[in-house]
């Protein structure tokens, strides 16, 4: 009889279990010698850990009913018996403190768990929850056993067992990720999902001649203007530091060419520490395209293929299905450039299909832009957590860049043990980048709460180009709708939208338009509303703004996006406040943050980039703030893996991704798809609309968006059709 691992489908063979378990060791073993090169403190753990949890991962796939289904062709019934419990048994057997392997083994398909109530299961710790299963294999396991050895080639190695001396939450979730990579890999690979040769076709970082490259770049991009002087000089201060901190920061005012200075900065730095990529983390989805641009028109070397090299990543893309895996977006590209919002809730995941790329990490440099705008504040503590071990244990180099003056880190309500960050650029060079920043916009706060009428005319009475921005998704269509129908515009343009409404190919050409738009300086009646996806890092000079309140960082990235230039002696950014509204909806997560700014405008506080730090300060010793940013890294300390993950919510929704591109659809029914072209036209919904507006599955985690879709509106178009006939009375209480 052969054993089998997987059962023959969709026109593909079984595989058999030797193959599959010979496979995941390999390429398990692989994962854990790359990330442990890196490791300060616990690279033989891991390496020891892998090695004894993945040839017998799968071990209780040998149960004999279990077997009876894996035999049976194209089908698609669970396994009767959790295969899982069989691996942990056997390892409890040869050495009963082999914990981290046996998690492993247990949370391969699972996820990681509570390790509190773990603890409290005793002799049963890491076994399945149900007695019946535990009951089974307990009778099973001496046969299961004999089985595996006679199928494979080499004993399983126990090994001379010690505690982790660093931090055990990041390591456990990098002892997974090399586990469940491997078995994934091989699994869509077997099904024809993952070929064989893109495992040797990603392409090395090779720092030195990217440099090298870069160099050449920026040397093409300069004039003789005293701005294009100064940022020359920003570049070769970057490129040439060599702080041997493992945390840096960069304080860089707006239109100091960040993008290129800190690439420059992050190479030079991988060329010193041989690190093995770079991640360039940003706050907000839209801007992914313009630095993923400039990254890969720099940076590429002769035959390379610029997606290759560069990854674009705007959604975290993560399927839990054995059918959908291949769609999940990897770190395997030399450079990965992608979201806060996807990183972050990379590292606080206990799932094995979000967490099997995190092992990638370990001897990377992280540039996170905007960096105290990256985060919500209540989970800056367990980030900053997470920021430390990844640097003190397992050689990752961080570069948090700012273009207003945040050291977050100072606060004693972010840390109780205080850590130097120094500054990459130095203060008299900064102060001259700053010139630009005097005086350039002036501040102003309503201090009545609109409706949306209001809104409206008054944002049509300023002087234009105007920049709108709202609080949430449906606001900005809604406020968007109100405006065009104000103007009676369909067709003469004066009002633009841009949202994560819509796709990402259709946000980089909308941002394009603003931008040709902008640079006519004869066309200036005209409105963009927006969301605060736009607030950092996009290149975009309004004459005036407005901005629903919300927190002091986000009004200082909002005034980046406001006479940019310094040209215009008048510019004005003005806060305003909703009145409440069936059509509006509310962001529960900036409360806080929008209770601080609105005291400083109460105060007459000038507002400005020094008074930063403050306002994190103050957030943070709001009581709602505190006492959630305490549980979560309390959480995080006490690994209580789910809570962390339910709790580390940059954006608080639970979402999944729709389409609406019918070709895509059909793409994704027959399995033709790969996960770049999801990340270009797929959009991340709340998980509520799911069933509210009842969405149909196309494969496990993607949508059939079957509600209104257009170039302006996004899927909001079909959203605010279905609110508004909601909202209107029936035809029938209309005649009463």
């Amino acid at each position: 009889m052969i054993y089998l691992a997987h059962s023959a489908r969709d026109g593909y063979p079984e595989q058999s279990y030797q193959e599959h378990v010979e496979n995941v060791q390999r390429d398990a073993c692989h994962n854990a010698k790359e990330a442990a090169r890196y490791a300060v403190l616990d690279g033989e753990m891991l390496n020891a850990s892998v090695d004894m949890a993945s040839p017998v991962h799968d071990m209780g796939k040998l149960y004999k009913e279990n077997q009876e289904i894996l035999h049976q062709k194209d089908s698609h019934v669970s396994l009767p018996l959790h295969h899982q419990d069989a691996g942990v048994t056997f390892l409890k057997q040869i050495q009963e403190n082999s914990y981290y392997s046996q998690m492993a083994v247990s949370a391969h398909h699972s996820g990681l768990p509570d390790i509190e109530l773990e603890g409290q299961r005793q002799k049963n710790c890491f076994r399945d929850q149900n007695k019946e299963t535990r009951d089974k294999v307990n009778a099973e396991i001496d046969n299961l056993v004999a089985l595996h050895k006679n199928l494979m080639r080499s004993e399983v190695s126990a090994f001379c067992v010690n505690s982790a001396s660093g931090d055990k939450g990041v390591f456990f979730r990098i002892m997974l990720s090399c586990l469940v990579d491997a078995d994934h890999t091989d699994t869509a690979r077997h099904y024809g999902k993952f070929p064989q040769e893109q495992d040797v076709s990603i392409p090395k970082l090779r720092a030195k001649e990217r440099l090298e490259r870069l160099d050449k770049y920026v040397r093409g991009l300069r004039d003789k203007s005293e701005r294009s002087k100064l940022r020359t000089e920003m570049y070769q201060v970057c490129r040439d530091s060599a702080i041997e901190e493992n945390i840096v920061a960069c304080n860089s005012p707006v239109g100091s060419a960040k993008t290129t200075a800190l690439m420059a900065y992050a190479l030079q730095q991988a060329i010193l520490r041989k690190s093995r990529r770079i991640f360039v983390v940003l706050p907000f989805t839209n801007i992914i395209r313009q630095s993923v641009e400039v990254y890969r028109e720099a940076l590429l070397l002769p035959g390379e293929k610029p997606e290759d090299v560069v990854a674009e990543l705007h959604h975290r893309a993560d399927f839990e299905s054995e059918e959908a895996r291949a769609l999940t977006a990897q770190w395997k590209a030399p450079i990965v450039v992608t979201t806060a919002v996807a990183f972050f809730e990379t590292m606080a995941s206990c799932m094995p299909a979000t967490l099997r790329r995190l092992h990638e990490l370990p001897g990377s440099v992280i540039f996170v832009d905007e960096a105290h705008a990256a985060l919500p504040v209540k989970l800056l503590p367990t980030a900053w957590h997470w920021m430390q071990v990844l640097a003190d244990e397992w050689s990752c180099h961080w570069i948090l860049a700012s273009g207003s003056l945040v050291e977050f880190w100072k606060l004693e309500e972010l840390s109780e043990t205080q850590r130097t960050v120094p500054q990459i650029v130095n203060i008299e060079l900064r102060n001259r980048l700053m010139k630009y920043e005097t005086n350039r916009i002036k501040f102003l706060c309503k201090p009545e709460p609109l409706n949306r009428e209001q809104l409206v005319k008054w944002v049509a009475s300023v002087p234009g180009p105007r920049l709108v921005i709202m609080n949430t998704v449906q606001s900005a269509a809604v406020i968007a709708e109100d405006m065009r129908r104000y103007y009676g515009d369909r067709h003469d343009c004066r009002v633009m939208h841009l949202s994560t409404a819509l796709a990402a190919e259709q946000r980089d050409k909308t941002i394009q338009d603003v931008k040709n738009r902008l640079e006519d300086k004869d066309d200036t009646d005209w409105t963009l509303v927006a969301t605060s996806c736009v607030e950092a890092g996009v290149d975009f000079s309004f004459k005036t703004g407005f901005r629903e309140i919300a927190s002091l960082l986000s009004l200082l990235q909002t005034a980046g996006r406001v006479n940019r230039n310094g040209f215009d002696d008048d510019a004005v950014i003005w806060s305003f406040e909703m009145q409440k509204d069936a059509m509006l909806t509310y962001n529960k997560g900036i409360k806080e943050s929008a209770y601080v700014l609105k005291h400083y405008f109460y105060k007459g506080d000038s507002i400005s980039p020094e008074l930063g730090t403050i306002s994190i300060r103050d957030e943070l010793r709001r009581q709602t703030v505190s006492d959630d940013a305490k549980f979560l890294l309390q959480a995080e300390i006490s690994m209580r893996f789910p809570e962390v993950q339910e709790n580390f919510r940059v954006i608080d929704d639970n979402t999944v991704l729709v389409v609406a591109d019918s070709s895509l659809k059909e793409q994704l029914r027959c399995g033709g798809c790969d996960w770049k072209t999801i990340q270009r036209k797929a959009v991340s919904v709340r998980k509520e609309k799911v069933k509210q507006l009842h969405l149909q599955p196309i494969i496990d985690g993607v949508y059939d968006w079957n509600l209104g879709y257009d170039d302006f509106y996004g899927i909001m178009r079909g959203i605010l059709s279905y609110q508004q006939s909601k909202a209107s009375p029936q035809k029938g209480a209309e005649d009463k």
